[in-house]
């Protein structure tokens, strides 16, 4: 079931929430005189309006303008539901495209803070084409290389849902709100409540953390950080191309069992699959500071054996992480990949992979789910990466299921791993050949970690 929704907060409490003492300038967009009663001349429309302000102290269902939170400078805009239900009228999308061309022209991440009952139906086809033009300054925002960060409160419903909040790089979402393009009055009667949560969304990969009012501020100035946001005092960065960062710098060995390298193929595998050695998680923590996930593939699909984020390492460096943590990839962790490198491509933040996979998940759930189609945009997104991507392979390396998340020359291997154009087992098997072949099968495939520099795979062993 899901979580009960905190008390709503107004569009300048949301704001409050996160500036804390760092203040909010707010920004107006150029004035706009309706005509009565809006583009329909929808009967009752201005004095509901008028109502509306009344109750709120606000003229429209957005208010927006620049703040720090934590030690970033950003854009915020905030919904203010209790104007008629936080919907998008032609006013609200006057605001919403000023909100993202102020970001556009300071150079400054979005921050949306979001409630929202969807379009505004007094203004009709009026009212829905505001989407369009929240789209397109979205759009705008993301080609010049600035983050968007949503938190979606309670409700958070409609076409607010499916542009200001699912459109951004990271949604966060506050316990119990309730998220989904579907609002309660339209949905069927009999749907699960809690497809349509913030725990839910959360479930199916649409949702990258439920996090607490209280926690909100630290969330959010983490992720800034993570993003390549820059420090308040800091001037404007530049529009012009940046020149790709600096290599994320390869990981520690981490203690391991056996020491020195594998003398045959046979027990190069035995190494990889075993119980005792380091695991993604060992790698990442000794790795990062600060670990903030991103989850699931935006398509429904999660992959608990991919782990992808962003972090910060101790000087605080951003570099964004995909790791394989010793099962079958299914498509949807491949996708989730993809969406991780392709927004860190987009942000100028190196990548760091971790490969450790005994391949591609290839059971038929898998194949409905587009394994082939989810490999093959991992490879494309990593041959179009403009930063630096730095592959360690940690554990098995098995196939293109794991060549999918590795570097064209810049792959390195532990003495714990092992990297090979398929398994020995199934190899054997392919040839023909006894169970009691394996072991040479594997040395033919000269798989080792050292074969693997020899060869001219790997560039060196971290050990």
């Amino acid at each position: 079931m899901p979580a009960e929704p905190a008390p709503r907060m107004t569009a300048r409490e949301a704001i409050a929430l996160l500036t804390d003492d760092a203040g909010f300038t707010e920004h107006r967009p150029q004035p706009r005189t309706l005509p009565p009663d809006g583009p329909l001349g929808w009967a009752g429309y201005d004095a509901a309006r008028e109502r509306a302000a009344e109750r709120t102290g606000e003229e429209e269902s957005v208010v927006y303008g620049t703040g720090v939170v934590g030690d970033r400078e950003c854009v915020l805009l905030s919904f203010e539901f209790g104007f008629l239900g936080g919907s998008l009228g032609q006013l609200t999308g006057d605001r919403l495209e000023a909100a993202y061309e102020l970001a556009l022209s300071r150079r400054l991440p979005l921050l949306a803070l979001v409630a929202t009952g969807g379009s505004r139906m007094q203004e009709g086809m009026v009212a829905l084409t505001q989407l369009q033009r929240v789209a397109a300054a979205s759009t705008r925002l993301r080609a010049a290389g600035l983050p968007q960060i949503a938190v979606v409160r309670d409700p958070t419903t409609g076409g607010g849902w499916a542009t200001v909040g699912a459109g951004a790089d990271v949604v966060l979402a506050l316990p119990g709100a309730q998220v989904g393009f579907a609002g309660s009055r339209v949905r069927p009667p009999d749907a699960d409540p809690y497809a349509y949560g913030a725990e839910g969304q959360l479930a199916a990969g649409q949702v990258d953390a439920v996090v607490p009012a209280g926690e909100l501020r630290g969330t959010v100035g983490r992720w800034l950080r993570a993003l390549g946001a820059r420090e308040a005092h800091e001037a404007p960065r530049s529009a012009a191309p940046h020149d790709p960062p600096p290599a994320a710098p390869l990981p520690r060995a981490q203690p391991s069992s056996p020491t020195g390298l594998p003398t045959s193929g046979r027990e190069a595998v035995e190494r990889a699959r075993s119980p005792q050695r380091p695991r993604a998680e060992a790698y990442l923590a000794d790795y990062f500071t600060v670990r903030l996930p991103l989850h699931g593939d935006r398509c429904g699909g999660t992959d608990p054996g991919l782990l992808t984020g962003f972090g910060l390492r101790t000087d605080g460096q951003p570099v964004a992480y995909v790791a394989q943590c010793g099962t079958p990839t299914r498509p949807a962790g491949y996708r989730a990949a993809a969406r991780t490198i392709r927004l860190a491509d987009r942000l100028g933040v190196p990548v760091l992979t971790l490969v450790d996979t005994p391949g591609a998940a290839n059971d038929a759930e898998a194949e409905r789910a587009g394994a082939g189609a989810a490999i093959a945009d991992t490879f494309a997104a990593i041959a179009a990466a403009r930063v630096p991507v730095t592959t360690l392979v940690i554990g098995e390396g098995g196939s293109g299921g794991a060549l999918a998340l590795a570097a064209p020359g810049n792959t390195h291997v532990t003495a714990d791993s092992y990297f090979s154009v398929i398994a020995p087992e199934p190899a054997a098997a392919i040839l023909k050949r006894p169970p009691a072949e394996t072991g040479a099968t594997a040395d033919q495939l000269r798989l080792r970690p050292q074969d693997l520099v020899e060869l001219g795979i790997a560039r060196s062993i971290v050990r």
